[in-house]
């Protein structure tokens, strides 16, 4: 299929969190909530995209990887956490902050709350992220180069570690695959381990936004000692052995409040 101009302007606007919602997409596009969802019909129907109940994500081109769903997957799942997330550590970065954003789906979420913001310095390896803070208030982002994988389009090997590390940062905002009483915070991957270990590194201060569901996981790699982590950005208040182990290691939990409601 040769996407109509509406079905790419439609790609366009969801092309960089990989989902949308029917309401935003017909404010952003000018033209009634009718009108996109006749165009996701035939959009799905030509497998560009899969619907949603109340909105669309794109399909996926590839399958899982090994231990961790794709990238468009997680980025829906427990999306009103994260945006409870996202929303509450976006209060947290000044106007005018450094800061350096990793690729987990969470911080994709952080990386929209963050649009609020202006005059930022944002580096980081993840497309997504990327492409929601570029060219807008001011913003710079510094993009990590190499190869971008395909199931999360995050930037990672010997050339984006040495990219990243020129910089020194505020703020480090880092995801977790899963946090454990045992372990701290792992992940599932290894090169995403040593970049944010390199990216810890080079900032003042490291911040995990992880929503609860972490708290119930596992994941076979240990992203740095607890106490390097300043600040657990989250939706619950963890479990008795997990809270133990982050007040041992000193770090802070800040539980994000519920959103309040549009127009609220």
């Amino acid at each position: 299929m040769d996407p109509s101009p509406r079905a790419r302007a439609i790609l366009d606007a969801i092309s960089a969190t990989g989902t949308g919602r029917i309401p935003d997409l017909s404010r952003r596009l000018g033209v009634t909530e009718e009108t996109i969802r006749r165009n996701l019909r035939r959009m799905e129907e030509a497998g560009l995209v899969t619907r949603l109940r109340g909105g669309v994500r794109l399909r996926d081109r590839v399958g899982e990887s090994a231990g961790e769903a794709s990238f468009v997957h997680r980025f829906a799942e427990n999306a009103a956490a994260k945006q409870r997330i996202a929303a509450h550590l976006a209060g947290m970065i000044a106007d005018g902050a450094t800061l350096f954003l990793d690729v987990g789906a969470t911080t994709a979420h952080v990386a929209q709350a963050l649009r609020v913001r202006r005059d930022l310095m944002v580096v980081t390896n993840s497309l997504p992220v990327a492409q929601a803070l570029v060219s807008h208030n001011g913003n710079r982002v510094f993009m990590a180069g190499g190869e971008l994988r395909a199931h999360d389009a995050g930037a990672f090997g010997d050339e984006a570690l040495s990219f990243v590390r020129q910089f020194r940062v505020r703020h480090a905002v880092l995801s977790a695959a899963a946090v454990q009483a045992d372990g701290g915070f792992a992940l599932h991957d290894l090169r995403e381990a040593e970049f944010s270990r390199a990216i810890i590194d080079c900032a003042e201060q490291a911040i995990i936004a992880a929503d609860a569901s972490k708290f119930t996981r596992s994941a076979p790699i240990r992203l740095t000692d607890p106490a390097r982590i300043a600040t657990l950005v989250t939706d619950a208040p963890p479990p008795s052995a997990i809270a133990r182990m982050l007040a041992a290691a000193e770090v802070r939990v800040e539980i994000a409040p519920p959103l309040r409601p549009e127009g609220g």
